[in-house]
């Protein structure tokens, strides 16, 4: 059919493709890596952590080079108590402390840097379903944060132990040993999953990174009394002290308390902390507006 003269053109109907969930990764990668604070955060993060650990390494293996006199015996009491743990000194607490705040930092900007500069608009306009995003940016988030937990703890344990090798130096076959680095690894998502739960729900800078330090630090420290039962119960179920007691040494002798946290419980706890900060981000996405 010919138009007739001075008549607009009809428009077909423009239809998007709808966005796969490979796309919606693409995405979330290019934005993650876009950020030049990415690579700083991570790559500092990372040689920070393990430079602590091998200082202690180091300077454990120079201290027993030179440590000729044992303990004195003492009734009641076991050698296994005044043996070195090489263990300890590929998971100083500081040092893993640090990669806690790094990691949980990292997750929480995954999410709030789209809200303080209002890319979150333009997200959520190309792909409607805000569910897939924020599942999408777990992913993501979690992947990377994985892959940094198993360098850095596997880099961290081989060194230390290297340099330890005369002196007890371990392998991942000893008892512990694989335990203590998966749990290093996976502490490291755990974080970053926390931190962006938080980052959606508080949605700025610095009120983000107040309070996971506050609810991944400080209330752990706060909550181990054990005068009361329930204050040693709140302490068990944190993220900090179900990681520090997966990195315990089997082989040595612990003082784990009146009310001590078990191996299971501890991966209970994670696997829980993983749960709670996933269902808590896609919750406050999907409710709130942006």
């Amino acid at each position: 059919m010919t138009p007739v003269l001075g008549e607009a053109p009809a428009r077909l109907p423009v239809r998007g493709v709808p966005a796969r969930f490979r796309h919606l990764l693409a995405a979330e990668w290019i934005k993650i890596w876009s950020l030049h604070s990415t690579y700083w955060v991570l790559g500092v993060g990372a040689l920070a952590v393990v430079g602590i650990n091998v200082n202690s390494a180091a300077s454990n293996a120079d201290r027993l080079a030179h440590q000729t006199l044992r303990p004195p015996e003492r009734p009641g009491f076991s050698d296994r108590l005044f043996l070195f743990d090489p263990l300890a000194t590929a998971f100083v607490d500081p040092a893993w402390q640090l990669f806690m705040i790094i990691a949980a930092t990292v997750g929480a900007i995954a999410v709030f840097g789209e809200y303080s500069s209002g890319l979150i608009r333009t997200t959520f306009a190309a792909v409607p379903d805000r569910q897939a995003v924020i599942a999408a940016k777990v992913t993501v988030v979690s992947m990377v944060m994985l892959a940094l937990g198993v360098i850095v703890a596997g880099t961290s344990f081989g060194v230390t132990q290297m340099l330890l090798r005369d002196h007890g130096g371990l392998s991942l076959g000893d008892p512990g040993a694989l335990r203590a680095v998966a749990a290093a690894a996976l502490l490291a998502p755990l974080c970053a999953l926390v931190g962006m739960a938080v980052g959606a729900a508080v949605r700025h800078a610095a009120g983000s990174v107040v309070t996971v330090i506050a609810l991944l630090l400080l209330v752990p420290a706060l909550f181990r009394g054990e005068r009361f039962r329930w204050v040693k119960e709140i302490g068990n179920a944190m993220p900090l002290s179900a990681w520090e007691r997966l990195v315990m040494n089997p082989a040595r002798v612990h003082d784990l308390g009146k009310y001590p946290l078990t191996v299971t419980e501890a991966w209970i706890v994670y696997g829980a902390w993983v749960t709670a900060a996933i269902a808590t981000a896609v919750l406050v996405v999907r409710r709130r507006d942006v």
